[in-house]
């Protein structure tokens, strides 16, 4: 199944089970321990790294006049989880990934997410163990370099945070504020949902692992509504 995967983006690897494992949520690990490889957590950790460093590379020499700062932003915005689930999305990723029955079942869309952006680190990881750092480098121009020109143009490389923040004081005179509506999970697993609120009107509410990711999926929601406005 993953030979399928290699092929359709022109990677040869020597070890179909490295790269299978790449595609293995511990969840699927976790439901069936006979299972001959273990989950994908620790080539996720590798491919964060390696991504890091192939797009840091790309960008110092795209821009070269750009500060630290600016270059920082639009590293962060092109690798972020939307950005790489969506990357993961386009190369189906989805198709191979190895799920729990329940996990496979879960529709929520913000834990999916995160589940598909890690693989896309674990793919890269993958990648730079068997292949090399060409190759991992060759897989991520294809998909992501193209992603920055837009990213640039549109301002996606500002934290959300601060371009609702910019957006509310211009049209409104108002600053934002942000209040925990819901946590749910033990404390070592907690999902927090937040609202964004101008004074007392609620325009937005967003979730995440985190109370500072959750402010910041609100931000997101509330700048796509009130752009649509």
């Amino acid at each position: 199944m993953v030979q399928h995967f290699a092929h359709t983006h022109d990677i040869t690897f020597q070890s179909w089970e490295l790269l299978a494992q790449a595609f293995t949520h511990r969840s699927y690990v976790n439901e069936n321990p006979g299972a001959p490889w273990n989950h994908n957590e620790r080539l996720e950790f590798l491919g964060d790294a390696v991504l890091e460093l192939i797009i840091t590379r790309y960008l110092f020499e795209k821009y070269p006049n750009q500060p630290e700062g600016e270059l920082t932003a639009y590293r962060a915005a092109l690798v972020n989880t939307k950005s790489l689930a969506e990357a993961a999305l386009e190369t189906k990723m989805n198709e191979y990934l190895l799920l729990s029955k329940g996990e496979a079942k879960d529709d929520n869309s913000r834990a999916r997410e995160h589940i598909l952006a890690n693989t896309f680190e674990a793919v890269l990881g993958a990648i730079y163990l068997d292949p090399g750092y060409d190759a991992a480098k060759l897989f991520v121009s294809k998909i992501l370099y193209k992603r920055i020109d837009a990213i640039v143009e549109q301002g996606l490389h500002k934290d959300p945070k601060s371009r609702i923040q910019e957006w509310a004081q211009e049209h409104h005179g108002v600053t934002p504020t942000y209040t925990v509506i819901e946590d749910d999970g033990p404390d070592h697993d907690k999902t927090f949902v937040v609202g964004i609120y101008f004074e007392d009107k609620q325009i937005a509410t967003g979730e995440g692992r985190s109370k500072q990711e959750a402010q910041q999926s609100a931000a997101e929601a509330a700048y796509i509504k009130v752009s649509q406005e």
